[in-house]
Order: C-alpha cells, then sequence, then structure tokens
C-alpha cells in the first residue's frame, strides 16, 4: 500500500492525485453541461493515465440521445442512470479482457445545468458514480441531486468540479461510515455553495445500510435545508412532486400531524379550491417535519425520525426542514412553484407564534416574520382544536385570550380575542384575508 493509498485527505488536488496513484483504479468521466470539471482535476493532478481510460462530453442534444437514448429529461435521474450504464457497459466490454484481473473500473457520470446568461432556469444536477470495490466484482452505486447556490456559473463548475473528486475519493476510501463519507464528501463545500437533497447508495458494499439515513444525517448536518418524501416514504428530487404544484402545507406539532390531520387537509383542499384561484394541477397536501421542533428520540436519532416518517407518507408528500423560520420554509417551497400556497397550523401554533414575536427584545419582529411570510400568493390557514388539544400543546389555556362557547370543547381562530396593540395587527391580518379559520364550530372532530 503507498502512502496515498493509507492516508486520508481533505485537499481535493491530493484525493485526486491519490486516486490517480492508485494502480487499480481505471475509469470514464462522462460529464454534460458544465463543462468537464471532474475530470479536470484528475487530468492535471499528474499521473492521470493510471486513472482516466476517457473523459468525454455528449453536450450536443443530438449526440446524447444517440449515446444515451431519448425521451428523458436531461438534467434528471434517468439520464444519469442511462450515461452510467452505457458507460459502464462500455468499459467493461472494452477492457475486461486486458485488464479486468488486476482493476476496479469505475464510471464518474453528471449531467448539470448550470446558471444561465439571464439567472432565470433552475441550476441544479445530478451526480453518480458506479465503481468496483474488488477486480471483477459487483458494481456499487452513489447518485447524488444537487442545488447550485453560487451566483455564478464558473463558481457553481469549480463547486461540481471539488464535489466530483470528493465523491469518487469517499467512494473508495470513506464509506465504511455515513459520518465519514459525509464529511469528506462536502471538503472544500458548505450549503451556501451547492445543497445535496438526494443521496442514494446500492451495491454489496452498501448492503445493511438505509440511504434515507444518511439523507436525514446530510440535512442534519446542514447540507441541505430540506427533504421530500414521497408516498413510499422514499427520498426524491423536490421539483417532482412539487413542481408548479398549488400547495397544502401542513406544519407537524413536533413531527406529529395533530388530530384528524387527514380531514384537515381536505378542508383545506376544498377552501382553495373555492377561492377559484386558477390551476390546471391538483393541490399537492405536503405535511412539513421541522427538525429543531422535535422532541423525544426522534430530535437527535435519525431512525426514529424516519420511522415517523414512514406513518406520515400515507397521508400526504412529507417534507423534512432544518429552517428556524416558517418564511424560510416558504422561500424553499418557492424554487418550485409558484402557484398558491396554503400553510395550516393548529391553533395552538397561531397562538404560540405570536407570544414568541411580543416579546419585547425582539421589536419588529413579528411584523417582519408575517410580511416575510405573506409577500407572495400564501395564506394561513388556522386549524381549530379542541381544548384538551390545545392544553395539551400549550401546557395551560391563556388566560383572557380565548372565548369558550358553552356546549362546545372545540376552539377557533374566531374564538382568539387579542389584546392590544396586538388587536389592530390581528385585524389587520383577519380582514386582508391572510389568516382564516379553517373549518366551522362542529365541522371537525
Amino acid at each position: 500500500m503507498s502512502a496515498f493509498e493509507s492516508q486520508q485527505f481533505t485537499d481535493i488536488h491530493a484525493k485526486a492525485l491519490a486516486i490517480n496513484l492508485e494502480a487499480t483504479c481505471y475509469g470514464t468521466f462522462a460529464e454534460i453541461g458544465a463543462g468537464q470539471e471532474v475530470a479536470r482535476w484528475f487530468l492535471s493532478a499528474g499521473a492521470a493515465s493510471g486513472t482516466v481510460a476517457q473523459a468525454i462530453s455528449a453536450y450536443d442534444k443530438t449526440v446524447s440521445d444517440d449515446t444515451y437514448g431519448a425521451g428523458t429529461r436531461y438534467v434528471s435521474r434517468e439520464r444519469l442512470l442511462a450515461m452510467l450504464d452505457h458507460e459502464y457497459q462500455v468499459l467493461l466490454a472494452r477492457l475486461s479482457t486486458t485488464r479486468g484481473e488486476h482493476t476496479r473500473f469505475f464510471v464518474f457520470a453528471d449531467t448539470v445545468a448550470t446558471r444561465n446568461y439571464q439567472g432565470t432556469n433552475e441550476q441544479h444536477g445530478w451526480l453518480g458514480v458506479r465503481f468496483q470495490v474488488d477486480p471483477g466484482g459487483e458494481p456499487n452505486q452513489i447518485l447524488l441531486h444537487i442545488n447550485l447556490m453560487d451566483p455564478t456559473a464558473p463558481l457553481q463548475q469549480q463547486a461540481i468540479g471539488t464535489l466530483g473528486v470528493n465523491l469518487i475519493y469517499a467512494a473508495y476510501h470513506q464509506r465504511s461510515s455515513s459520518t465519514a463519507f459525509l464529511a469528506g464528501l462536502f471538503d472544500d463545500l458548505t450549503s451556501k455553495r451547492l445543497e445535496i437533497d438526494v443521496l442514494e447508495i446500492t451495491g454489496p458494499v452498501f448492503a445493511g445500510n438505509d440511504s434515507r439515513l444518511w439523507c436525514l444525517e446530510s440535512l442534519r448536518n446542514g447540507m441541505s435545508h430540506g427533504l421530500v418524501f414521497d408516498a413510499n416514504a422514499q427520498v426524491v428530487e423536490p421539483s417532482t412532486p412539487l413542481h408548479k404544484r398549488p400547495l397544502l402545507v401542513q406544519r407537524t406539532l413536533g413531527g406529529h400531524p395533530g388530530p384528524s390531520a387527514s380531514k384537515v387537509f381536505q378542508a383545506a383542499r376544498e377552501k382553495l379550491l373555492a377561492e377559484g384561484n386558477p390551476s390546471d394541477r391538483e393541490p399537492l397536501a405536503v405535511l412539513e417535519v421541522n427538525t429543531p421542533s422535535l422532541g423525544g428520540s426522534a430530535a437527535s436519532d435519525n431512525k426514529e425520525l424516519l420511522g415517523l416518517i414512514e406513518q406520515l407518507a400515507p397521508l400526504a408528500t412529507v417534507m423534512v426542514t432544518n429552517y428556524p423560520e416558517g418564511y424560510q420554509v416558504l422561500d424553499y417551497v418557492r424554487r418550485y412553484t409558484a402557484a398558491p400556497i396554503r400553510v395550516t397550523i393548529w391553533l395552538s401554533m397561531f397562538l404560540r407564534l405570536l407570544e414568541e414575536r411580543m416579546f419585547p427584545e425582539l421589536p419588529g419582529v413579528m411584523l417582519e416574520s408575517f410580511g416575510r411570510l405573506l409577500v407572495t400568493d400564501v395564506t394561513i390557514y388556522v386549524a381549530p382544536m379542541r381544548k384538551e388539544d390545545l392544553v395539551a400543546a400549550l401546557g395551560n389555556l391563556p388566560e383572557g385570550l380565548l372565548r369558550e362557547s358553552p356546549g362546545s370543547d372545540l376552539l377557533t381562530l374566531d374564538d382568539f380575542i387579542p389584546k392590544p396593540p396586538l388587536d389592530h395587527f390581528f385585524r389587520y391580518l383577519r380582514a386582508a384575508g391572510h389568516v382564516v379559520p379553517l373549518g366551522e364550530r362542529g365541522a371537525k372532530d
């Protein structure tokens, strides 16, 4: 084993050189959309002939379709898999006979959309590596979806180059645990440069590992701000369910949907449709789980959090975020849709939100928070709660702020009696239709 093989590196140049000096690693680099930023590192680090079998870029769409097949979006998981499939088969067909006994073959591929001249496009990409751990062994695979956050295309290209080198190095040297892998993957990067919101690991070397747990760990490590789970509790590219959809976002109570969540979604859907907003797409129900607000073991245990997500997934698309403020969540989903967004919060959440923002040491914070929350087509639906549920959520019933109706233990936004100076602000929110009660007394159980 060489000195390079026995060390762990964080410097990108050293990582590329270390791979180049490993006599058994040999493969293809196929990159579309951002130049050959990853291949460039290996070609310029030295000793590239020991690693690079081929570096190509099927940039033209006709050439790309002819090589990898038509019928998929050019920046998509499907296109990335087509690239990996094609290049891996070609690599083995050409070289397995002459090099197969002593070579660990790999293919790195990416398909990326960096910032266009106007800055109007979605700036994201898919990257992946398919690699053998032993000569002749079954391949393993790592796929990533990224959002590019740098303000210019050249900076985005640099970030892709860094991430690609990190990915290949981590695949060979840091795959033994999610902690080591994720730390190496983000060397010389931050979430201000790019976010990773999908991470998939497959193959014999990852047997017993759940990709979703690695994704949740990456979120807690600040490598992204949001993860989206489909009805099968699998992590998906956020634009897949959210793209151009009207959204019904329901904030959970410490990770729990609250009483009658499905009925609340139905009531929110009916209210949104009654508003008459034109849309050719059905509103999408989204349950948001905010990691800073989680309690119990799910606050720190990813397995517990995943179990919670699996319980919620049949109810709606689940979005796990680490944003401290609600308006940041809306900024996040606004990346994917300009359609109306209706946010459902429970009465207890609304009361707590106002209480937290009324602290004298935070002047103006409440106005700023609501202003940023409602800057676009967003309305807050406040769901009613039974008295016992409200007391359980708040710890007590706020004295003098709620009127209780005889014969009913259901409390709604209409029962809220704000005190000065909050009453003026509350009346404005109600009159402008920014905050509305969801359902009528007795309509929900």
